[in-house]
């Protein structure tokens, strides 16, 4: 068979058979797939909340030098750094709009990308005003009233795109692993792959020792043998908005400082020397002034961030409540083989689409938590012991409205505890923090420190008919459903295709970046 002819077959395999991998290519096309509405309707919606974003922008910073207080302070810069990106994932999506076949439009399928920035921009408003907890209530409800109608203007326009098919509608989906058809399909094709990764470059993942040293830009050394001593000062150097690929090599040691990606550093890649020989290392908090948002150790914004062999974590211990080990807001990135240790809040999985493989995640309340669509593949998740009496919830995700395609996915994991946290302690496998909170943990071993009915309450019966939580083909003591929670949102999965819909090809797409980037993973329910 002629490369031509397969082209020519593949096409029209995708055409015909309506899978949740169309394009939205052409505007024509965009139109009458990817919308609900005329897109000069669309774009026009775009254009009017940007310019609010703006105007409330506006507004916000008025309240910057009116105050002394060091908490309400952090909240005010939250929020304008928060509504600064919601008009970059605007603006994305305004130019996603107006040019359907544009070479940057990020995974090459235009519904999922719009998807996932406009739920960006939705939780931002959110955020902003969750780090307003603790202060002024005077200023906390003159700026949610701003942010409430930029929220109101979001959730419109997010309700004008078509979502993805789930797998168990759309004919010729199945439950295929990595080698299964439709990776092939996005090898072939080369179909959304970010254009500013070269093919080479999947190959720093799979290099250790020398050979990453000498791929790498620049090296971070403690001890002054590398270009630079502390790891801000090396992301500082990277160029902004690069199509290629920028290497730090951080050498073993503790680095306590607080680094920070912005979202003009893309294709950040980090590599250091093994998970407790490379850490960077905080202890904001809560209590200690900080907002939940601003207390991370690492904070990511820029596209397409990959990580490995790195610890991040926050010391701030148990008594200090939210204290953020790593936050992030990077689409389309990679954690690979990182540990992120903390404790209440430890990761903080903030927006857009991460991948996170054979990392070690550690905590105690609500501890993998944001409104990202993350999925977590052959990952230790572990709760540790907190404060007398406190119960550990794992996951706590926020998604707030039916309409995003958020949610996190636990998949070929290890669910456990600590040893002093395995009698001493109850831990639950979430609850909801937001309205539609949504949770699958499938084909993973969860221990018995897991309390049989598995779940746990936010606040009486809030978000128990809304939340999507589900399980699928677990095993272990505590996967037992015998006496699980009977909320109408908790859902016993024992449908493939449902549980397709969770998996690394269809929640995030990966089958069309992640072969770009050189991490293992597993695409369907295939180990």
């Amino acid at each position: 068979m002629s490369r031509a002819f397969l082209y020519l077959f593949v096409l029209i395999f995708l055409c015909c058979f309506n899978t949740p991998f169309v394009s939205c290519k052409g505007e024509e096309f965009f139109q009458s797939e990817c919308l609900m509405v005329p897109a000069s309707e669309f774009v026009n919606s775009l254009k009017a909340t940007i310019d609010t974003v703006r105007q409330v922008t506006s507004i916000v910073s008025k309240f910057t030098s009116f105050f002394g207080d060091f908490r309400l302070s952090n909240a005010i810069s939250d929020c304008l750094d928060l509504l600064d990106f919601s008009v970059d994932e605007l603006d994305w999506t305004l130019s996603a709009s107006q040019k359907p076949d544009g070479k940057s439009n990020s995974t090459g399928n235009l519904s999922s990308d719009l998807r996932t920035w406009l739920s960006g921009a939705l939780i931002n408003q959110e955020t902003c005003i969750d780090g307003f907890e603790g202060t002024s209530s005077m200023v906390k409800s003159i700026v949610a009233g701003s942010l409430n109608q930029v929220s109101s203007l979001v959730r419109d326009i997010l309700g004008k795109v078509r979502p993805i098919p789930d797998a168990k509608k759309s004919k010729g989906s199945g439950s295929k692993g990595p080698g299964g058809g439709r990776k092939l399909i996005a090898h072939e094709l080369k179909a959304g792959f970010p254009n500013w990764i070269k093919s080479h470059e999947r190959k720093l993942l799979q290099t250790t020792g020398g050979g990453v040293v000498a791929s790498a830009n620049v090296v971070v050394a403690a001890d002054g043998t590398g270009n630079f001593t502390t790891i801000q000062e090396a992301v500082s150097a990277a160029p902004e908005f690069s199509t290629n690929r920028f290497v730090i090599y951080i050498k073993k040691g503790v680095y306590k400082e607080y680094v920070e990606i912005s979202k003009k550093k893309w294709n950040v890649m980090m590599i250091g020397e093994g998970i407790g020989a490379t850490i960077i290392s905080g202890n904001r908090s809560f209590i200690d002034g900080w907002t939940t948002y601003r207390s991370a150790t690492f904070a990511v914004k820029g596209r397409g961030f990959i990580a490995r062999d790195i610890t991040f974590e926050n010391t701030a211990g148990p008594q200090k409540h939210q204290a953020v080990a790593f936050r992030s807001d990077s689409d389309l990135s990679v954690i690979y083989r990182c540990a992120i240790r903390g404790y209440q809040d430890t990761l903080y999985a903030h927006s857009m689409r991460q991948f996170y493989r054979e990392c070690i995640i550690t905590g105690t309340v609500d501890f993998m938590f944001g409104d990202s669509t993350s999925v977590f593949q052959s990952c230790q998740i572990l709760a540790r012991k907190g404060l007398p009496n406190q119960k550990n919830t794992i996951t706590a995700h926020g998604r707030k409205d039916i309409t995003e395609p958020t949610g996190f996915s636990i998949q070929f994991s290890n669910i456990s505890a600590e040893p002093d946290a395995l009698n001493t302690t109850e831990n639950y496998l979430g609850r909801p923090w937001k309205l539609y909170s949504r949770t699958v943990i499938m084909q993973s071993y969860i221990s018995n420190a897991i309390k049989p009915k598995g779940w746990l309450e936010w606040n009486g019966n809030f978000a128990l008919d809304t939340l999507y939580y589900g399980e699928y083909m677990n095993y272990g003591p505590g996967a037992a459903l015998g006496a699980r929670v009977n909320w109408t949102g908790f859902h016993a999965i024992n449908d493939s295709a449902v549980a397709n819909n969770f998996t690394v090809a269809q929640f995030i797409l990966g089958n069309l970046w992640l072969p770009s980037t050189g991490v293992k993973y597993t695409a369907g329910l295939e180990f």
